[in-house]
């Protein structure tokens, strides 16, 4: 029984409750009963109450968590992984500027203000509820720029411990080269995450400022930004320089000829006439000269012979990727690009599931890495012999200013 009326306390004991709050116990002086009184005192000065029990309640954490960037990523390297590993998408961004205004505070070092968008909520919610019940989270987004943004985004916007969070990147998806980057794992690197922060706040600032302009002088809802607006200036500037051009007539004289007792022709090209060059620019000059060579003989009076060596072609980068497809396929920069992610994310080839089947294809960079050079080396000696394999392999210089050297070219994963 406690006694309800404020008496003195009798042999006061200043201490703490159990959420911490100072309190006073004693007895009553005159009738003895238990007193419990909350408030600090200056008893209480110097004593430090004990720590606060942590309300949040839940199961310790487990298992390993690998995030990537689609569907498709995610069953390949889920496949490599096995058991003990699961493996979500982010389904691409999951942090941009926001739509509605600039997001850059020009006056504050150009800061940008990121949001995740609303088709994006239930994705960053799912990450961050997987990510406070995993031992190790494993951010195993693409090997760039972009990459490496992402991975940061997913920290920021999922709340991941940094302490348990570890960066992994990889070219190709084999089951070697996963191995290999969980066996070495990195912190983000915040150079590469800058770098592309940089080009969207650029993006952002030229297309924020232009495109209004163009809504109401030539037509709505076009677009402008950091590249295409460059792109568009070298074409106009071009096609000034071809509508400024002044044409000249021009004739050039060739001939085929036959050797005696020969069946097989060959072309040739007029250059000189009595050691001279030939003055070709009308028709008037050309039509003598070919009178006089229909009738005239021919004879070869020196063969030149020489040698030449060319080395293959560059491995693929993006641009010449594209290139090439365009010229020989027909197809656009887009459908080159999708189907080339299909590629690298992974298709079943009827070895048990998905493989990658091409190295990353966003790159700048012609270098091969080590282990591919050995692989196709060997396969030249078993398949064609020691004489078609070059004493080193052939190396190629960047012609890409700022190129990722770190980066792959664009090969098959496995000949």
């Amino acid at each position: 029984m406690k006694c309800k009326t404020k008496r003195e306390i009798q042999d006061p004991q200043p201490t703490f409750n159990a959420v911490g709050a100072a309190v006073t116990r004693g007895t009553c002086a005159e009738c003895g009963t238990a007193v419990y009184r909350i408030g600090k005192t200056p008893a209480h000065e110097g004593m430090t109450p004990p720590p606060k029990a942590s309300r949040e309640k839940g199961a310790a954490r487990s298992g390993k968590l690998v995030i990537v960037e689609s569907p498709a990523k995610a069953r390949t390297v889920g496949r490599f992984l096995g058991k003990g590993y699961t493996v979500k998408a982010s389904v691409g961004h999951i942090r941009d500027l926001l739509r509605s205004q600039l997001s850059v505070d020009v006056e504050n070092d150009f800061e940008p203000k990121y949001r995740v968008p609303n088709e994006k909520k239930d994705v960053v919610k799912e990450l961050k509820q997987l990510a406070k019940a995993h031992a190790e989270i494993y951010l195993a987004t693409d090997p760039d720029r972009e990459g490496e943004a992402i991975s940061w985004h997913l920290m920021e916007a999922a709340a991941i411990d940094p302490k348990l969070a570890h960066r992994v990147v990889f070219h190709e998806i084999t089951e070697h080269a996963i191995g290999e980057a969980f066996a070495n794992p990195r912190a983000i690197n915040m150079d590469l995450v800058n770098a592309q922060q940089a080009r969207r706040i650029l993006d952002r600032l030229v297309g924020y400022s232009i495109s209004p302009i163009l809504w109401e002088k030539v037509r709505s809802r076009l677009s402008a930004g950091r590249v295409q607006s460059v792109a568009l200036r070298l074409i106009v500037e071009r096609e000034r320089e071809i509508e400024a051009f002044i044409a000249v007539e021009y004739w050039s004289i060739g001939a085929e000829l036959r050797p005696q007792n020969e069946k097989q022709t060959f072309i040739t090209k007029l250059v000189k006439i009595d050691d001279k060059d030939p003055e070709l620019g009308s028709e008037e000059f050309v039509k003598p000269i070919l009178v006089d060579m229909e009738k005239a003989d021919y004879v070869v009076s020196r063969v030149k012979r020489g040698e030449r060596r060319r080395k293959p072609s560059a491995p693929f980068i993006t641009s010449t990727l594209q290139q090439e497809a365009s010229r020989k396929l027909g197809f656009t920069a887009k459908r080159t690009m999708g189907l080339a992610q299909g590629l690298y994310e992974g298709q079943d080839v009827g070895e048990g599931g998905a493989t990658g089947l091409i190295t990353y294809m966003r790159t700048d960079s012609t270098n091969i890495a080590e282990v591919a050079l050995d692989e196709v080396r060997k396969f030249i000696v078993q398949r064609y012999g020691n004489d078609f394999l070059p004493e080193t392999p052939v190396e190629y210089k960047k012609k890409v200013a700022g190129a990722q050297e770190a980066h792959e070219a664009i090969r098959p994963t496995s000949v």
